[in-house]
């Protein structure tokens, strides 16, 4: 029998309304407010950000880019708690046996542009992510999509070719204008830093290296945000960010732990220390030959690092010791290998596979050293203190492990490197797309059969036993055979002065802090 499921608009918003005080029980993050004064903003009615630099902004293509929350929207959306609530879409439906979820769009939502907003947009969008000639990471998301049909200008199917209980998750995916980017090149086109979107921000102006400004979108379907402009200020520097921040230049920022400690009891400020599902971890490049002989010996490099000590050292407390991909899942498994400290166990697993320490303190093996360079990507010092604190830990066991920063990553042809990975939602996200065999987002060339059957069987089926077990028999596989060694998950240490009120201090942040600015539209600054 032919079963419908309809979530209709009333239902979903009163979840939405739910959601905007953060949810949740307070656990998920320590809020330190302070007295009024300190920094100032610079206009009543403007937040002032302190942002990492953009060559483009483009959603379609790249993920954990802070600024498509205010830009862009999707069909669904993430409440606080992290659960699906309409976005675009006011409603859905789901035919169980053809698998095809029919989604109906708000009347009336209009591009910043002025132009109407479209099933045709979507159906581009999606499209466009598909194309392997695109070449974006999300493609994973939709590769079982088999039929897209435009039913009318606010009605438009996805027929899959198999269930994918994670499908809502995706299409909270930014939608693009179709308007302006029909024939244009998805990676290059200037579209990409003049973006028009549907969100509660449109862009003002674009000084690059300088500042992003955004206005306020009057016509934005959930009501005109209360802050009129908000600027990304290009700050890279930690140190200048929080100095910016005592001098009023800055009213937010993102810092590393060193930093944010300083604003704990700082008048003006309200330090927000967030649970994310952000963790970090060493990358192993399975391009590499290095890995073809050597990959026996991760599990020695898993148990070398003392993952509390990291902690405690780099990210003063801020954070936990990691051991897979889903701790802040409902999937996660407890009872996997975890590869705790023991360097005597790391030196017991390195001789079992045959090596024999040198006379330079370092192991060897059939005459070459055991011995391997983490690259980091610059920019982001919580990562490379890691790195080095790690190689330290390494070398103290017999493995000669170093650090470099190169001015690019070489993906291809690098060792090693200090990864970041991690989501909040679905447990398919950044997981079937990052360890399955050649999908978009897997940088290190894993490959694992059961790892592949387990995480497809897990996206295909709805019912929460089953896709417990199949989650739990992944863990367990990766665990078996690393393709990381995970080291720990980081909170997100923001600072804001106390004037900017609204944010939801309990929700669960993704990779690089993103999701705090999931309800802007409903921040104000108080004067």
């Amino acid at each position: 029998m032919r079963k419908i499921i309809v979530l209709f608009v009333v239902v979903a918003m009163i979840a939405a309304l739910a959601g905007c005080g953060g949810g949740g029980d307070g656990q998920n993050a320590t809020v330190s407010p302070s007295a009024s004064g300190g920094g100032q903003t610079t206009e009543p009615s403007t937040l002032v950000y302190g942002s990492s630099d953009y060559t483009r902004i483009n959603p379609a293509m790249d993920e954990h880019c802070e600024i498509n929350l205010l830009l862009f929207n999707g069909l669904t959306a993430h409440d606080g708690e992290n659960q699906i609530v309409p976005g675009l879409a006011e409603r859905w439906d789901y035919d169980e046996e053809t698998y095809t979820y029919t989604f109906y769009i708000r009347e009336g939502v209009k591009w910043h542009d002025g132009e109407p907003f479209g099933a045709e947009d979507v159906k581009f969008t999606i499209e466009a992510i598909m194309d392997p000639e695109n070449g974006s990471e999300n493609a994973p998301n939709y590769e079982d999509v088999e039929e897209i049909e435009v039913m009318d200008e606010l009605t438009i199917a996805f027929r899959l070719s198999a269930p994918n209980v994670a499908f809502l998750e995706y299409m909270t995916m930014a939608v693009l204008p179709e308007h302006l980017l029909a024939g244009e090149d998805m990676q290059e086109s200037d579209f990409f830093r003049n973006p028009v979107g549907t969100g509660p921000y449109k862009l003002e102006s674009w000084d690059v290296g300088q500042s992003i400004v955004l206005v306020r979108n009057e016509e934005y379907y959930l009501g005109t945000p209360g802050i009129e402009r908000v600027i990304f200020k290009i700050v890279t520097d930690d140190n200048a960010q929080a100095i910016q921040l005592e001098t009023g230049e800055l009213d937010m920022a993102l810092l590393d732990p060193k930093n944010a400690q300083n604003f704990a009891e700082s008048d003006g400020f309200v330090r927000y220390d967030m649970t994310t599902a952000d963790y970090r971890g060493i990358l192993f490049n399975f391009q590499n030959e290095y890995w073809t002989e050597n990959r026996d010996i991760i599990p020695a490099i898993c148990c070398a690092i003392d993952r509390e000590a990291i902690i405690d050292a780099v990210l003063l407390g801020q954070g936990m010791p990691a051991y897979g991909p889903l701790q802040q899942n409902i999937y996660n498994n407890e009872n996997v290998e975890r590869y705790d400290y023991d360097p005597e166990r790391a030196r017991e697993i390195l001789e079992a596979a045959g090596c024999t320490l040198g006379s330079n303190g370092y192991y060897e093996r059939d005459g070459e050293e055991i011995g391997f360079v983490i690259s980091v990507m610059s920019g982001e010092q919580d990562r490379i203190d890691i790195a080095q604190a790690a190689a330290q830990q390494l070398r103290e066991v017999g493995i000669n492990c170093t650090v470099e920063i190169p001015a690019q990553m070489d993906w291809a042809g690098q060792m090693a490197c200090l990864i970041g990975w991690g989501s909040p939602f679905d447990a398919d996200d950044h997981t079937y797309k990052v360890f399955g065999t050649g999908k978009g987002a897997n940088y290190s060339g894993y490959s694992n059969e059961k790892v592949d059957e387990y995480l497809t069987l897990a996206r295909q089926t709805s019912d929460t036993e089953e896709r417990a077990e199949y989650y739990a028999l992944f863990q367990q596989e990766l665990a078996n055979d690393p393709p990381f060694a995970f080291i720990c998950y980081i909170d997100a240490n923001y600072v804001v002065n106390s004037k900017v009120q609204g944010i939801a201090a309990d929700t669960v942040l993704g990779h690089h802090g993103v999701g705090i600015f999931w309800n802007i539209h409903e921040w104000s600054i108080a004067d």
